[in-house]
């Protein structure tokens, strides 16, 4: 096993990082449990994360409803993708330390924690949340994030024109077009994610993940340019 949320310290600790005290502590050891490390299915995370989802949903939309008032429903849909897609659950459950409570069962773990169960977790935990106390809690913990978030401003078209960006830099300044290399995948056939590096010459770039090849190759673009001016990267590999 990975965590041994058997002993009640490391739930405490959980609940400390999540700034948020559990009257039912059951639902955040649910929420915490992967299938392979629970008795049944029914006893896992994912349940949980069915719920969460939802719940992550509606209140980003509420979220950039009252942010953007003189935005369009297509401009908001866009804000929205961005904010709940996979790879921000992913960087949230980074942000909180919640790799480090996932129960799962052994052969699961091969070098690290696969990043589609780490997205899961905090969908889950946002489902826990909203069992425990309603709603208004599970938007107390999330919507400080939203502020500080920076996908919030940004969407898929932005990546596009990143990754046009970058081809036309590496062909003015090398004289060749980029290519990228999916240099990791993991998760089921159904549910993969792709860590994707762009390269030009002998030069290999800050790779990123993404839920399909396609987003990935976007990321890893946007990773590359950022490197090529000096930014911090958007989308860091850990």
């Amino acid at each position: 096993m990975l965590s041994t949320l058997e002993d009640p310290r490391n739930l405490a600790l959980c609940q400390k990082k999540l700034g948020y005290a559990f009257q039912n502590i059951q639902l955040l050891e649910m929420a915490l449990t992967h299938a392979s490390g629970a008795n049944t299915r029914l006893v896992s995370y994912e349940r949980l994360e069915f719920l969460g989802d939802a719940v992550l949903g509606f209140l980003v939309s509420e979220f950039l409803y009252e942010r953007f008032p003189e935005e369009s429903e297509g401009s908001l849909t866009h804000r929205k993708s961005a904010i709940v897609s996979r790879d921000m659950c992913i960087q949230w459950s980074k942000d909180l330390g919640l790799e480090a409570f996932i129960q799962v069962g052994k052969g699961v773990i091969n070098g690290g924690v696969p990043p589609n169960i780490v997205g899961d977790i905090f969908e889950a935990v946002l489902g826990a949340i909203y069992l425990d106390r309603g709603v208004e809690p599970v938007r107390a913990f999330l919507w400080p994030r939203l502020e500080k978030n920076p996908l919030a401003l940004l969407d898929q078209e932005k990546n596009n024109q990143l990754k046009s960006q970058f081809q036309q830099y590496c062909q003015k300044n090398f004289g060749v077009t980029p290519y990228y290399s999916v240099i990791d995948e993991q998760g089921p056939d159904h549910c993969k994610c792709f860590k994707v590096a762009a390269k030009v010459v002998d030069i290999v770039f800050p790779a990123a993940w993404g839920n399909t090849k396609k987003e990935a190759e976007q990321k890893a673009a946007a990773n590359a340019m950022a490197q090529l001016l000096g930014e911090t990267l958007p989308y860091p590999e850990s």
